[in-house]
Formats: structure tokens, sequence, C-alpha cells
């Protein structure tokens, strides 16, 4: 008996140790545990339930636990499901006897589900900020994902837990209504590393893709690093201001097409939870961007006074074209290195930039190929034509109060060249210092200038061997208006010794041995003194100086008056003569009187049509013919802005004498009105003036007219003319007349 007892013990023991080999090795498939398994997954939470088929049970003996997995479950919670491949489990025997939560790992491998029903049973798990805000901003797509859950003994997830799996056609609703659209990537998801990989994403017109983008969440720092791209791409002004806050439209871009290959790196100094609290301390202590850009075109809108100064055919566009950008952005600063075309008005050269950004301060650095487009420095009477080959190198600092520091300029064509160093511009780009400039080139006139200036502590020597400085001299006559040299300056107070072997005035005249000194004191000529020999030895004298009043007296006597009559475009064919000027300014009033003598007139327009006119052909003849002489030009005038006042011009003749007045508004209207009297009839009435009753009536009832009234109205450029006969001359031209022919 007790044989049998024993050998009944020892099948049942075999039966037992085979099972469970079979059941450690093989496991078994059956339904008995399914509702067993829901109780266990529901202490964790209540609000979740599953759905299962058959569960193949495997024996763990050394941990002393039962493996369990399924294939095709279904979650459900919140009238929700969530459709699963494969469940795997093990449960701890021990636990499950002492009723404690058995769980001690779940494995998950999902079909596609959507990522609304995802989040929503994570939040039963952690239901934090974060998980609420995916929430809110995650619509659509889909994701399907291996995870791998491990749980402590109150049937809390593990840190150690790790997912896997990818992301499709998904839709981001932000809070500003915009949309991203297909957003697709791989990702691998750990406590503290967050891998993504083969993302594309859509934001307006923009597509992006990256090949790996990893988030380390440290409890001290936050990093983020990757790459990113995106493909040939119009970006709209809308797209960049909600990515920069910053409307291109204002700036001027429009037009903009780019492709870009970029890597970046930013380090925090707290974790990413802080990011998510919005704590006011978190910030990137790190931060790396490199960027490749292929900037295929932009169209950039600059009201820029400089490029309309330089660049005739300028329209107040700037096309860029093909240009491949490398952009380095850290925390202190960044760096562009670029090269492409730029386009001035369908007129296409080439441009090398390098632009670093730091401490509120801009450093760059370019070489710009000037072929097809027209240059023109208007102040030295230089232009570079189309299609003539040159370069301009540019290397200074845009600081960040706005000035800008010129370290190098030189421009080289042909065997012209301009250099200038260390140039300093005010925040409107005026000149507050230079420290050389040398200067070597042929002018519109086919003249050839050579020119050096130099810094001696604070003041400045300016010597040249040939100048064409008939522009140059007419910014100087100028002085104190928008249109004369101090509109270049900024706040200059400084001595400038000049020295000009040879200087024109225009394509004719020159003057030797040019040489003075002109003190300006904040961006206004102080005082001023200059002189030089015509090349008919006759001598020129231009004079500036202050009075204790502050008014500033200007004196410029020439010898030789032709060369100076020649500026004003409406006289044609002056000669000989003598001019003194001389003029009063205070608080931008001026008074001037000029005075001419003894010179000679062969075209005026104007006075030739009060001639013809007023049916005085003959001395009309003489005018386009041999020319008229006159003794002696008057003119007293006041200036106050833009507006000419014209008290009195008198000019007396042997042929002709004129008086007039009026206004004239710079370049908007001329108004004069005046009297012309031929010598002929003047003559008679100076002899007769004791018989003032003769004078005024005649000697005999419809004796000819003493000469005609006139008057000068209009545009500068649609001048109209009218011209009366009269018998009787204005006491004020008789007076006027009498004063010459006493001084004579």
């Amino acid at each position: 008996m007790i044989k049998k007892i024993l050998k009944l013990g020892v099948i049942l023991i075999l039966i037992l140790v085979i099972f469970v080999f079979y059941l450690s090795y093989f496991g078994i498939e059956t339904k008995r545990f399914n509702q067993l398994i829901k109780d266990e997954i529901s202490k964790s939470n209540k609000g979740i339930d599953i759905e299962l088929n058959k569960v193949k049970i495997i024996l763990n003996l050394k941990k002393l636990s039962v493996g369990l997995k399924t294939h095709d479950p279904k979650i459900i919670f919140k009238d929700k499901k969530i459709k699963l491949k494969k469940i795997k489990t093990n449960f701890s025997i021990e636990s499950f006897l002492n009723k404690d939560f058995a769980v001690e790992n779940l494995f998950i491998s999902t079909e596609e589900n959507t990522i609304s029903n995802i989040i929503s049973l994570a939040r039963l798990y952690e239901n934090n900020l974060q998980m609420l805000i995916f929430d809110k901003l995650i619509k659509d797509g889909s994701l399907n994902a291996d995870i791998n859950l491990n749980f402590d003994e109150k049937g809390k997830i593990k840190n150690n837990y790790k997912i896997k799996g990818s992301v499709t056609n998904t839709k981001l609703n932000l809070i500003n209504n915009q949309i991203i659209r297909n957003i697709s990537f791989d990702f691998e998801i750990e406590e503290k590393l967050h891998k993504y990989n083969n993302a594309k994403i859509e934001f307006e017109e923009l597509k992006l893709s990256s090949n790996s983008i990893k988030i380390i969440n440290n409890n001290n720092y936050f990093l983020l690093e990757g790459d990113i791209k995106n493909s040939n791409t119009f970006i709209s002004p809308e797209l960049l201001f909600l990515l920069f806050k910053t409307n291109i439209k204002d700036l001027g871009i429009s037009d903009l097409y780019l492709s870009s290959n970029s890597t970046f790196y930013f380090k925090s100094s707290g974790p990413l939870q802080d990011i998510l609290k919005f704590d006011k301390k978190f910030k990137f202590t790190e931060t790396k961007i490199k960027s490749n850009i292929n900037l295929n075109k932009s169209k950039y809108k600059l009201d820029s006074l400089i490029l309309k100064n330089f660049f005739n055919t300028y329209n107040g566009f700037v096309e860029l074209e093909n240009h491949i950008i490398d952009l380095e952005l850290n925390k202190k600063g960044f760096s562009i290195k670029g090269k492409g075309k730029f386009i001035i008005d369908k007129k296409s050269d080439k441009i090398d930039y390098n632009v670093s950004f730091n401490n509120g301060n801009y450093n760059f650095k370019s070489a710009i190929q000037l072929k097809k487009n027209p240059l023109k420095l208007e102040i030295l009477n230089y232009e570079k034509s189309e299609d003539d080959n040159s370069i301009l190198n540019i290397e200074g600092t845009y600081n960040k109060n706005k000035s800008t520091n010129f370290k190098n300029i030189l421009f080289e064509e042909s065997k012209n060249k301009f250099l200038i160093k260390n140039l300093n511009l005010s925040n409107n780009f005026k000149i507050k210092d230079v420290g050389h400039l040398e200067l070597d080139f042929i002018n519109e006139n086919k003249k050839l200038s050579k020119i050096t200036l130099k810094k001696n502590k604070t003041n400045y020597e300016i010597n040249a061997k040939t100048l064409d400085g008939s522009t140059l001299l007419d910014k100087m006559l100028k002085n104190d208006n928008k249109n004369g040299i101090s509109n270049y300056l900024y706040n200059f107070s400084s001595v400038l010794k000049i020295n000009i072997d040879q200087l024109y005035t225009d394509n004719a005249f020159y003057l030797n041995n040019f040489i003075g000194n002109m003190k300006f004191e904040k961006n206004n000529i102080l005082d001023l003194n200059l002189e030089g020999n015509f090349n008919n030895n006759k001598k020129l004298t231009f004079i500036i100086k202050r009075s204790k009043n502050d008014e500033k007296i200007t004196t410029i006597f020439s010898e030789y008056a032709k060369p100076l009559a020649k500026k004003y475009t409406f006289i044609k064919g002056f000669d000989d003569g003598v001019l003194d000027f001389y003029s009063i300014k205070k608080n931008n009033t001026s008074k001037s009187q000029l005075r001419i003598y003894d010179f000679k007139l062969k075209e005026v327009p104007v006075l030739t049509t009060i001639l013809t006119l007023a049916s005085l052909q003959g001395i009309a003849d003489l005018l386009t013919g041999e020319g008229i002489r006159f003794n002696e030009f008057e003119m007293n005038f006041n200036n106050k802005g833009t507006l000419m006042t014209i008290d009195e011009i008198y000019a007396i003749g042997p042929a002709i004498s004129i008086l007039m007045s009026g206004y004239i508004e710079s370049e908007k209207l001329v108004s004069l009105r005046g009297t012309l009297v031929p010598a002929t009839t003047l003559n008679k009435v100076i002899g007769s003036l004791p018989l003032i009753g003769n004078i005024l009536v005649g000697k005999k009832t419809g004796e000819g007219v003493f000469g005609v009234s006139f008057k000068i109205k209009g545009p500068p450029k649609d001048l109209k003319t009218t011209v009366n006969p009269i018998k009787t001359l204005t006491p004020r031209f008789i007076t006027r007349t009498l004063e010459k022919f006493k001084n004579q």
C-alpha cells in the first residue's frame, strides 16, 4: 500500500514537474484568468477595462511570477477603445497571495490609434499640465507604439519606462488659431531622453523635415538638439510674423523664397518642467544654431538716400537671387556668411558678405562686384558706366548707438581708385570723422583728380595735384542749405587745410595754387579763407567770417567773373567781367548783394523773349550775335529757406538798362516784374531832366514810348513772359539811373 502511495506520489510529482516544465517553457492558452487579469488592471485605474482573447500563461519559477500574453486585445475607457497588437505582463505570485498589486511589468504593442484617445488614456495615469496641453493642442492623427512599463508595489509606473513608435498625419491647433498640418515622426521616449526621427511637418506654405531631434530632460538642465531642413518654399510675411513677431512688410521684404538645412542645440539652466510651468527663472545657458540657407529669391524695398545718390537707376527695390548663406547663432550673437546676386532695376551683380553680431554691434565685411549697375559719385563728378568692371570692398562696424564705422572702403575700376579709412558716420549717415582718404580717378569731364586727405590730430589736410572741383565748389557755395556741403557732415568741428595745385571750376577753367583754410564748428563753416589764380592769372578770393553777433559774412571777389557766371544755366555766352559778392546771414536768413562789372551777354532766353515782344529786334539781334555789353549789374536779395526775395536787380549798359524785383521759390515758382529801357530813350530822359513836364508827356502828342514793362511768372521750366509798352518811367527807375551816372 505504501508502495502504491509512493508510486502515486511520484507520478503526481512527475506530472506536476512536467506541467511546471511545460508551463515554464511552452505555456498554456486559456480564458480562465481573463477576469483575474481585468481585476488586477482595474486596481491601478478603475476607469479602465480590457477585452481579452485567449491568454497564454508562462510560469517563471526563478522570479516566482506568472507571465501572461495575449494578442489583439482592446483597452476600453470612457466609451473609447484602443486597439492593441499584443499585451505581455508578469504577475508576482507572492504579491498576488498577499493581495498586493501583482503586476510587475506591462508590454503593449498597439495598432494605429487616434492620438486623442492615446492622450486620454495617458491622462488617466498621469494627468499633468504637459498632458493637458497636448490634449488641447493635438487634433487628428494616428499613433502606433511599443510600450514597456514597470510598476512598483503600489501600482505606480516606475521611471524606467520605454516607449517607441510613430506618429502620422497629425494636426496641431495653435493658440492663435493657426494650424500645423501633416505632422509625422518616429519616436523613442524614456524618462530623461526623448528621440524623434524622420520628422515631417507643414506650417502654412512651409514644409519642414528632420532626421533627428533629441531632448534630454535632466533635473538640473534641459537640452534640445537636432537638425531641421526645408525645401524651396515661398515664405509669406504672415508666416514670418508668426515665427519672429516681426512684420516683414514693415521691413520692406517681399517675394521671399528659400530652402535651408540647419542644426540646433539649446541647453537650459533648469529642467523642462520649468518651461511648462512658465517659470521666469528658466533661461537657455547655451544656444547653438548652424544653418545652410539657399535664398533663391527675395525682394527688399528700401527707401535709402545712399543708394539713390550712388545708383541713378535705383527704383526703391533691391532683389536678391541665388544666395548661399551660412548662419551660426549662439547665446552671444550670430554670424552670417553668404554670396549671391543682387539686382537693381533688372541689372544683376555679385556680392560676398560676412556679418557678425556681438555685444550689440554688427561687424560687416563685403566684396561687391559691380559691372551691370552704373555707379555715380555726384560730389566728385564721377560715374562708372554700365558694363565697366569694378570691385567695392567694405569693412566696418554698425554700433548699437546706430552709428557706423567704416574701417576700410576700397573701390577700384580700371585705373580709378577710391580709398577711405576709418570713416565714422552718424545714425543718419552723415560724416562725423575720417582718418584717411586717397582718390585717383578720371571723372566724367575726362579730368584727372589725384587727392589725399590726412588727419592730423583733430585737424585735416587736403593735398592734390589736380582736382575737378566744379561740383564740390557748388556744394561749398550752398553751405548750410539742404544741398550744401554741411548736408554731408554731422556735428563736425575741425580745421581743414587745403593745398591744390590745379583746381578745375568747370571743364574749361581752373585755378592754380588754390590754397587756404576752412574752420568748421558744429557742422557750420565758422571761418573760411581760400584763394587762387585763374589760368589767365586773374585772382579769386573766397572768405567767410563770423561776427560777434553770430552773423556769417561771406565775400567772394573774382577778377574773372565768367567761370562763376557760367554755373547759372539760364545764362549762356557770358564774357569778361569782375564779380563782387557780399552776404550777411543770421538765423537762417541772409541778405546779399551781387555786383558784376563790365561784362557781355550773348544769350539769355528770358531777356531775348522780352526784347522780341517789345519789338526791340535790333537789341535782340545783338544779344544772340555779338552780345549786349553791360557796365554794371547789381542784385540785392534776401534768402530764407527755399524762398529768395529780390528787392532789386538793376543792370545798365550802352544798349539797354533793366530794373526788376520779385521772388523765386526754389524749384516751384518764379515771379518777377520790371522795366526795360533802350539806351537811346534813356539818354533823352536824362538829358531833359530840367523839363519835367516834357519828360512826362513829351514835347509832341504821340511821341514814342520810353520803354516797356514786363512780367515773368511760372514754374522754372515753364515761364510765361508778358510785355507792355510804357510812356512814363517810374521815379525809382530814374533815381537808380541817376545814381549810376553820378558814380561814373
